[in-house]
């Protein structure tokens, strides 16, 4: 017959398979014992069961084992987890968050997780002050990095003069406190540079306030530069009247406060200090002053009118002619800052010499224009166009000096002799037509012509 029994529940039916001899394998041993006791058929009755259910746990896994066949109810099987259909999706149980030795589901890592007390590496500590905020500290670099890394900006500022550009360069580095090195470095390459960088470095300063450095920092790097003094003055001699000269511009442009000459007075001890600051409080206390520091560097360049300019050209030649100085001239050539102008010093050479009607006018004038061709200062091309320009005037600057073309072909024959004349400009000079009136047979017509 067949036997049913209740497990956890739920109903199993163990159905007898007879073996070869005609015995049921499951429940063999129950109808053959005979002649025993009632105590001993309980205890054999009873481990009868537990092997039973042994077994029915065992078949349940691997469903005919030993011939017994067991049948599941409905209830176990309507709750299976099983496919019905025999195919697997694969899908990674609990999306890959469950089970051990997993990497846990996507995004967990982004979940911040419960401390656990228990963790090695778990620190009381860290939490005795609440929240916890984490930032990115970049540590801050070296002076000489510093150096390093502000000294192509300040250069390059100087050839495009945008100070914004410059603003953006200098917030690349990670000055931190370091930051009044900016301006300790700009006006010391100022001061090697030209009275128009100087005004550059000047409003590169006034545009940096506020953004990249602050008050505090602009007065330490004055502080600085006039405890440097005494090594600047060694590469540049007026730096004590340049830096009183940035200091005072500073003041006017609201990056320090007035008393800062006052109070730096107080603190320095050395002369040529003490001579910035009197520059300083100079510039400062005249009539209108922090107006007329806008223009403490000058107008530089192509700002200046072309009258100015020519009127400058001249004094400069005028100089030479009296002190026969070739590097002074240069130096005054070179702080006008028009290299875009300098066929007009050649212009205005000429000319002088033209009017001099003099040898010794002649030969310095060739001497300076020979020094100046050989520097690269005046170009071939500015020399070329300064000839020309005179030789277009040269109908009314014969007007004034009547032996004007004599001297002018003296003159560039000289220069030719130098060497720094173009075979264009030789080719070009103009020579004077003689007039005169020929015999009566050519009807009194007035003839001319050229000599040279």
């Amino acid at each position: 017959m067949m036997e049913q029994e209740v497990l956890n529940g739920q109903e199993t039916e163990i159905v007898p398979v007879e073996d070869q001899n005609g015995v049921a394998d499951g429940v063999s041993g129950t109808a053959g014992v005979e002649g025993v006791n009632s105590a001993d058929s309980v205890s054999v009755e009873h481990r009868i069961k537990r092997k039973a259910r042994r077994l029915i746990k065992q078949l349940s896994k691997e469903g005919v084992t030993n011939g017994i066949t067991v049948v599941q109810g409905t209830r176990l099987l309507k709750n299976s987890r099983r496919p019905r259909n025999g195919f697997v999706r694969g899908l990674p149980k609990k999306g890959g968050a469950g089970g051990k030795g997993v990497w846990g589901k996507l995004g967990s890592e982004l979940v911040e997780a419960d401390v656990d007390v228990n963790d090695p590496n778990y620190d009381s500590d860290s939490l005795d002050n609440g929240d916890i905020e984490l930032k990115t500290i970049i540590p801050e670099i070296s002076d000489e990095e510093i150096q390093k890394g502000a000294e192509p900006i300040i250069l390059e500022y100087f050839e495009h003069g945008d100070t914004a550009e410059a603003a953006l360069a200098f917030d690349e580095i990670n000055c931190g406190t370091k930051r009044y090195l900016i301006p300790v470095l700009a006006v010391e390459i100022a001061m090697d540079h030209k009275p128009s960088h100087r005004e550059m470095t000047s409003v590169l300063i006034s545009d940096l306030y506020g953004r990249i450095v602050t008050q505090k920092d602009i007065g330490r790097a004055f502080e600085v530069l006039l405890k440097n003094l005494p090594d600047l003055v060694l590469d540049t001699p007026d730096a004590a009247t340049v830096l009183g000269n940035f200091i005072a511009r500073a003041v006017a442009d609201d990056c320090l406060p007035p008393k800062f000459v006052q109070i730096c007075k107080e603190k320095v001890d050395c002369d040529h200090a003490r001579q910035a600051l009197s520059r300083a409080d100079t510039l400062l206390s005249m009539k209108h002053g922090l107006v007329r520091l806008d223009n403490v560097w000058g107008v530089g360049g192509g700002l200046r009118p072309v009258k100015y300019l020519t009127r400058q050209m001249t004094l400069l030649l005028q100089e030479y002619l009296s002190s026969g100085d070739l590097q002074e001239a240069t130096r005054c050539l070179l702080d006008l800052e028009v290299p875009h102008f300098h066929h007009e010093l050649v212009y205005e050479a000429v000319v002088m010499t033209i009017e001099a009607i003099s040898g010794h006018t002649e030969e310095m004038m060739c001497k300076l224009l020979k020094s100046l061709c050989a520097a690269i200062i005046i170009t071939p091309d500015m020399m070329e166009r300064g000839f020309l320009r005179v030789y277009e005037d040269m109908p009314d600057i014969c007007l004034d000096v009547p032996l004007a073309y004599t001297v002018l072909e003296r003159f560039v024959e000289r220069c030719q002799k130098g060497g720094f004349l173009t075979d264009e400009v030789i080719r070009k000079m103009p020579s004077r037509g003689r007039k005169r009136f020929v015999s009566e047979g050519d009807g009194g017509r007035v003839k001319s012509h050229d000599f040279v």
